[in-house]
């Protein structure tokens, strides 16, 4: 996969870590799309280097959507941790 795939995937998992995970975020939008990319690529790296699960070249690989979204879920409650009381 290039990097204009990832970015689309980022925008997807960033998505559905969104549909999971409702709620006022500080960010928006624009901060759930970026928290959705990052995510794509800590969860695909953190999938390859510490699981031994190589990242496919398929867009339609299930293992690397849930790894996508299960980067972009754990960097929403990071943030969510650091900046969700800014709102209020």
């Amino acid at each position: 996969m290039g990097i204009i795939s990832w970015i689309v995937l980022g925008l997807l998992a960033g998505a559905v870590a969104k549909v999971l995970l409702p709620g006022r975020d500080p960010g928006g939008f624009i901060g759930t799309t970026v928290i959705g990319i990052a995510g794509a690529f800590i969860g695909g790296w953190y999938s390859a280097r510490y699981l031994d699960r190589p990242i496919a070249n398929d867009f339609y690989d299930g293992p690397t959507w849930v790894a996508a979204i299960g980067g972009s879920l754990a960097l929403l409650v990071v943030y969510r941790i650091f900046f969700g009381h800014s709102r209020r």
